[in-house]
């Protein structure tokens, strides 16, 4: 070979100053010819050598997003929303399973007993406990890293209610279209559910992911045990009264938790 790189090219070359041509020039080059990779080596910085390294060993180590997280990031979602969104824990197969599990017995039951209240009562509490257990250091593994990403602690919480929301009202939304023998009574769930979401947390904020849920979901479930002891008409929540009720209920529960948003960064629950 009778043409080498020159040494203070190779110098450029190696800080990443060298520029085209010559550095198509020079990379084609190094690559066939021992002797100028060695005086490439000899005029490299050792430092900035083993940090490119490290560079490369953690992109080859980082993980791969999933096929959840990269549709979210085509859909134009922030990378690192999306990777909150994808790593809430009622998102995973093992719940989803369930409450697939649980919405499909109970239609059945439904069916075979022609008794649509039993779907109405259980049907709001899905996304109640979808949401409890979307947030908090109690049922979520990934809580420490999602605490200290540089997200507001409402905006966390909002972001985990969407995906659990969304989840769990898509299943019911389902189960309501297999029962198309009671017509729009199969909705009727819905702004109950929607009530007890938005009351369950607003109580967490004083009370906490589980407790604040959990007394509103005890609640619901009492007011439906009431219900069941007097099966004569329809129960109360699910009459047109009891629908502007629970609306009522939701706004005035989102108006409250607006109001005490700061306080999911002041408490680490």
């Amino acid at each position: 070979m009778t043409w080498h790189v020159a040494e203070e090219e190779l110098r450029a070359y190696a800080r990443g100053e060298l520029a085209p041509p010559l550095l198509w020039s020079a990379d084609t080059h190094v690559g066939s010819c021992a002797e100028c990779r060695a005086v490439l080596a000899a005029v490299s910085d050792p430092a900035a050598l083993d940090a490119g390294w490290d560079r490369l060993d953690a992109e080859l180590d980082a993980p791969r997003p999933g096929r959840g997280e990269r549709l979210l990031t085509r859909l134009g979602v922030a990378e690192h929303t999306a990777r909150l969104l994808t790593a809430t824990p009622v998102l995973r197969r093992s719940w989803l399973a369930s409450v697939a599990f649980v919405l499909a017995l109970t239609v059945t039951v439904v069916r075979l007993v022609d008794a649509p209240a039993l779907f109405l009562a259980l049907a709001p509490l899905l996304p109640l406990a979808a949401v409890a257990l979307s947030y908090g250091p109690a049922l979520d593994p990934a809580y420490e890293i999602a605490a200290v990403a540089p997200t507001h602690g409402f905006r966390l919480l909002m972001i985990r209610t969407v995906a659990a929301l969304t989840a769990s009202l898509g299943f019911n939304c389902l189960a309501a279209l297999a029962l198309p023998g009671f017509g729009l009574v199969a909705f009727g769930w819905l702004l109950p559910a929607l009530a007890l979401t938005a009351a369950g947390l607003a109580l967490s904020a004083r009370l906490g992911p589980l407790l604040g849920p959990g007394l509103v979901g005890g609640a619901w479930a009492l007011l439906m045990a009431v219900a069941a002891r007097h099966p004569a008409g329809t129960p109360f929540a699910f009459t047109a009264a009891g629908q502007s009720a629970a609306a009522a209920l939701a706004a005035l529960a989102t108006f409250l938790l607006h109001r005490a948003r700061d306080r999911f960064d002041a408490q680490p629950y």
